[in-house]
């Protein structure tokens, strides 16, 4: 399904029948609509710095896909109703930082990645430092923890192929 939220083109992958796909559209909807109002310089520059905003069932929470010009947002993340749209919001603009580093020319072999993270904590804690205390406190609290990390733990190696295999295993237990 492919249509444009804020501005920017969006494409959702819904592979998971016990979740709905408008459900997921509302959740993103409002965390777009959190940035447009608290921060829109930022909504700004995902309009500019992104191709798409694609949901779909990831490892992580989020990602930057730079060889397709695509910020994942992953699609159980949005399904959860146990917190708001908030920390959702906050991953995008994580994402969308990476993006920023991208479009401003920085060759992905050059990069400090524990510096790059770091950056993209310090837009996180911005953005939550700028909601209403009572819906930044878990993005100030996860950005804030964040930063406290070593190198090595800030910007970890992920073993793909077990995240995906854990992945599998959690969607096939949904499934039954």
């Amino acid at each position: 399904m492919r249509l444009r939220l804020h501005g920017i083109p969006v494409t959702i992958q819904n592979t998971r029948p016990d979740i709905a796909t408008d459900a997921v559209i509302e959740r993103l909807d409002e965390a777009l609509a959190l940035i447009e109002r608290y921060q829109p310089w930022r909504l700004a520059h995902l309009r500019r710095d992104v191709g798409e905003l694609r949901v779909i069932r990831f490892p992580c929470r989020g990602a930057w896909i730079p060889n397709e010009d695509a910020c994942v947002t992953e699609l159980t993340f949005l399904a959860r109703r146990d917190i708001t749209a908030a920390p959702v919001a906050a991953s995008i603009i994580h994402e969308g930082m990476h993006a920023r580093v991208d479009a401003m020319g920085v060759h992905p072999h050059h990069r400090d990645r524990p510096r790059e993270e770091r950056l993209c904590r310090r837009a996180e804690l911005e953005f939550g430092l700028a909601l209403p205390p009572d819906l930044g406190a878990p993005v100030v609290e996860r950005a804030r923890e964040s930063l406290g990390l070593q190198d090595h733990e800030v910007a970890p190696s992920i073993d793909w192929t077990e995240a995906l295999l854990r992945q599998q295993r959690i969607d096939q237990e949904a499934s039954r």
